[in-house]
């Protein structure tokens, strides 16, 4: 089938959603889906050469949303992406694409299949690197040759790293942000605790929910478990520290379930409700199980061989609190990279979040770097 044409309002606007459909694609792992839809955003104006291309990469449960547009809704990069910013998009034409499987348009698990039904428990085993040979046909759609930057953080920062390597020449500029060049153990065990709060909530019904109650408690739960590694210690500590939950006593029942609350957990509650309120529990399986896949060396070699052969001038960049990808392994990826590349610290007390919190810390060496 031949993929149809981007369609875009008229006239163009920024940060409207927009749909494209790349045709069928085979997946790394076997799987096959026989129409794949990507939506997109974009800002700026692509220029008569096409070189001023900017791919923003979204994390685990982020959207095409990067900066506020026409509609005038906030962005998650805002500090990061928009008129006169670091990546300024009175000079680059950004664009951010929603994930293969992810639930903010591209094709996931709550899209129906050619029957019409929710794919469901269906839906195959996506990885990084399907999601990068996803996004390239959308890149061909626009006419996007190579991408002046590709840019990310955590799994958008895999994204940016997988884009680099397996397109070596569609990528002159690449920024890894918060990330590794592999899951280690500890963060796949933290990923598998999050799936299996999903899958043992009683509504999960094997992932087939889409027509009955959803799996909000476990789907609540994996956020809980993800925020707490998204935050350091000392962000927790100095913000709830003990406190209770106004006016709850934490002591004030002799029934542990009868009990007050810490005010730490009526936080986690509420990023808990703040998720499930937006975000499909199929979606995060999907795509917390490409991030647990991630390896930019399976079937490369050795680090060093598998970056042997990428082209891009690379920012590699760290959280120094950040307890979820830890700044050495920041510093192991950029020293297996082909020209030496120092690593740029984030120093944020809140932890792996100070990529998103803090993002003036990376927009200057951002801007001096790529953007200048």
């Amino acid at each position: 089938m031949t993929p149809a044409p981007p369609r875009h309002p008229a006239p163009l606007r920024d940060g409207v959603l927009r749909y494209a459909g790349i045709g069928s694609f085979d997946l790394e792992t076997g799987g096959h889906l026989p129409q794949v839809t990507l939506a997109y955003e974009t800002w700026g104006s692509l220029n008569a050469d096409h070189s001023n291309a900017v791919l923003v990469a979204h994390a685990l449960t982020g959207s095409t949303h990067v900066a506020r547009g026409s509609s005038g809704e906030d962005g998650w990069w805002d500090a990061l992406v928009g008129p006169g910013k670091a990546v300024d998009t009175d000079r680059f034409f950004v664009v951010a694409i929603n994930m293969l499987g992810g639930c903010y348009g591209s094709t996931g698990p709550s899209s129906t299949d050619p029957q019409g039904l929710p794919w469901g428990s269906r839906f195959p085993f996506v990885t990084v690197r399907d999601s990068v040979r996803a996004e390239a046909r959308l890149a061909d759609l626009l006419g996007i040759a190579s991408w002046h930057t590709v840019l990310g953080g955590s799994l958008g920062g895999a994204r940016a790293l997988e884009w680099a390597v397996t397109e070596p020449d569609r990528v002159r500029h690449c920024a890894v942000i918060a990330c590794t060049a592999a899951s280690t153990a500890e963060q796949i065990a933290f990923g598998q605790a999050q799936l299996a709060a999903i899958r043992l909530d009683p509504d999960f019904n094997g992932g087939d929910y889409y027509n009955g109650a959803t799996p909000a408690a476990g789907l609540g739960l994996a956020r809980r478990i993800a925020h707490i590694t998204y935050r350091s210690e000392a962000e927790l500590e100095y913000r709830f520290g003990r406190s209770p939950q106004e006016p709850e006593n934490p002591l004030g029942s002799a029934v542990p379930a009868a009990r007050g609350r810490y005010a730490v957990e009526s936080y986690l509650d509420h990023q808990a409700r703040k998720l499930t309120a937006r975000f499909d529990a199929n979606s995060y399986l999907v795509l917390t199980e490409a991030l647990m896949s991630h390896d930019v060396t399976r079937g490369r070699g050795t680090l060093q061989q598998a970056l042997a052969g990428t082209t891009a001038e690379f920012l590699i960049a760290a959280v120094d609190s950040d307890r979820l990808y830890f700044p050495q392994q920041s510093h192991d990826l950029a020293a297996a990279l082909p020209r030496e590349t120092a690593v740029h610290m984030i120093s944020a007390p809140i932890g792996h979040d100070g990529f998103l919190t803090d993002a003036e810390k990376i927009g200057a060496p951002l801007r001096e770097r790529f953007f200048a």
